[in-house]
Parts: C-alpha cells; sequence; structure tokens
C-alpha cells in the first residue's frame, strides 16, 4: 500500500483534470464577453440603419402630415418656424405586436412604413421581431407652418431596440442574458418615398 501512496505516475493527468474544467470555463467565459459585446455592437447598428431609413422613407404616423397653421400658441402664419414646445404637437410613438398591424399614440399607422424600417434592421440582426422596435417622432423645434413641399414639422426621429435576449454558450442554454435597450436619433429629412441608400 506504501508503494502505491508513493508512485506519482499519473499525477500530472489527475492535476489536469482538475484544472481543465476552470480553464474551460474561463475560455468559454472570455468568448462570450466577446459574443455579448458584438451582439450589442450588431443592435446598435440595426437601430442606426433603422434610424436612417424611417428618415428618408415615408413617415409611420398619419399626425405628422398635419398643417399647422393656425395651431399652437400663438396661432402660427403660414411660414412661422413651429416651436417645439407646441402644444399641438407632442411625442409620437409608433409600435407593432406580432401579426397585429402597428399602432401609433397619434394618428394613423402605416403599417408598410413600419414594416420597412425592421426590414432594414433586420439585415443587421435578423433575430429582431416587429415588437422589438419602437419608432418615436419627437418635437424638435423644426420645420415650418404650411410648408408645400412635405410635412410641416421635422420631428427629431428615434428607433428603439429593445426586449432583446443574449444566449451565452457557457449556461448550456439554461438561462439568457438581457440585452440592454438600445436608441439611435436622426432628425426628420424628407419623409417620402421607399428607399434608402
Amino acid at each position: 500500500m506504501t508503494r502505491f501512496v508513493r508512485d506519482s505516475h499519473g499525477a500530472s493527468a489527475v492535476e489536469f483534470a482538475l484544472v481543465l474544467p476552470l480553464l474551460l470555463l474561463f475560455l468559454l467565459g472570455i468568448i462570450d464577453a466577446g459574443r455579448y459585446m458584438w451582439t450589442i455592437n450588431r443592435a446598435e447598428k440595426a437601430a442606426q440603419m433603422g434610424v436612417r431609413m424611417a428618415i428618408v422613407t415615408d413617415y409611420a404616423s398619419s399626425a405628422l402630415n398635419t398643417n399647422y397653421i393656425g395651431k399652437c400658441s400663438p396661432a402660427l402664419k403660414a411660414g412661422d418656424p413651429i416651436p417645439s414646445d407646441c402644444a399641438d404637437f407632442t411625442a409620437i410613438t409608433c409600435s407593432k405586436a406580432g401579426a397585429a398591424p402597428a399602432t401609433c399614440t397619434t394618428g394613423t399607422a402605416n403599417n408598410t412604413a413600419f414594416t420597412r424600417v425592421v426590414d432594414r434592421m433586420q439585415l443587421f440582426m435578423p433575430e429582431i421581431a416587429d415588437s422589438n422596435v419602437d419608432i418615436v417622432y419627437s418635437p424638435s423645434g423644426l420645420g415650418y407652418a404650411g410648408n408645400p413641399s412635405g410635412p410641416d414639422v421635422a420631428p427629431l426621429v428615434t428607433v428603439r431596440l429593445s426586449g432583446m435576449r443574449f444566449q451565452p454558450i457557457t449556461l448550456f442554454s439554461l438561462a439568457s442574458v438581457a440585452l440592454p435597450e438600445v436608441r439611435s436619433s436622426l432628425t426628420f429629412e424628407d419623409g417620402i418615398g421607399s428607399q434608402s441608400n
């Protein structure tokens, strides 16, 4: 028995067997950290491309097509700049849940325009669903009452991406991690058409 206790053959294999699980966990953790950052980067790029599509194509809410002559306080005349604190224009949020058509907090939703934004975002992150995307039109103080060549207001457009999950390798599909909400904003441009570069 003494000879067996003093025999050091195989000690390296035992030490390796003890260290291997920790080494693998550490290695997979490093890979997961990189994948997590890469996924956040993809989400940010998708939001950037979504807002770019939203500002140069048809708007998602019919409320942006309002004529502001005689609205706000004091009442606006043709050619007056639309103030950012005009009570007649508050933030408009457009969203979509599953197969239901898109809805907006003000005005009628343009389902085609909303879907066009989501489709552009899915080119960068295919796992995005309609329910993960909100398009928000906020007052910016830009625009003129009675604009003959487009909408009177030029809102700040924000595309918000939320509710996304990340599946780490190290948790073996037992749990997932919520991704942070990602937003991207630009000022409205022409708001007409169906293409963006």
